[in-house]
């Protein structure tokens, strides 16, 4: 898991427990299991969806996705994850979506890829924008930070247009302990309250 936004928040008792519910029934998304495992193995071996992310499990086998996947539903249950993944028409893994909750702070971070073919239709800001408003609307976070490799021009475009403030520059702890320089943002329920005010 990532690391929590550099604001820090503290969630009372109360809307702690209302964030892990929220998590554990993951409404409106498909969460990864078993059956997902070949699907994300082949997603996530194609270098152009997985190049720019740093907290992948790595090496790509089909035991390391497996792991990772019932790690992320082992999370789940503590209501501090959310593995999706999105299918296209023929059932196949077109992308993933992984929400990484502390519900003690009420606060969460998104990592995410869609297909190759995918990539560059305008499809990547809508999924950046619906999953912001499930992190906000329907966990009940109060704060959600983002980060993107300093190279990732693509993300970076989909998090600013979302209305994210860049924070500058922090380091990102890969899973093996490796550090990279990555671009931070963070973005505050009322502040995206404000952007979606009619």
């Amino acid at each position: 898991m990532s690391s929590p936004p550099l604001t820090v928040l503290r969630a009372s008792p109360e809307e702690e427990a209302a964030i892990i519910a929220a998590v554990r029934r993951a409404e409106g998304y498909v969460v990864a299991g078993p059956e997902h495992v070949d699907g994300l193995l082949k997603l996530l071996s194609d270098p152009k969806v997985s190049d720019p992310i740093y907290d992948l499990p790595r090496p790509f086998t089909r035991e390391t996705i497996a792991n990772w996947v019932a790690d992320s539903e082992a999370l789940r249950q503590q209501g501090r994850c959310i593995l999706a993944v999105t299918l296209d028409d023929d059932g196949e893994v077109a992308g993933y979506s992984r929400f990484s909750i502390w519900p003690e702070r009420a606060s969460g971070e998104l990592a995410g890829a869609r297909r190759a073919d995918l990539q560059n239709t305008g499809g990547g800001k809508v999924g950046v924008s619906r999953s912001i408003a499930f992190m906000f609307e329907t966990l009940h976070l109060r704060l959600i930070g983002l980060t993107a490799a300093l190279d990732n021009v693509r993300s970076a475009k989909s998090i600013e247009a979302a209305g994210f403030r860049s924070m500058g520059e922090i380091e990102s702890v890969r899973p093996d302990g490796t550090t990279r320089r990555s671009l931070y943002w963070e973005l505050d329920r009322d502040e995206w309250e404000r952007m979606h005010r009619l």
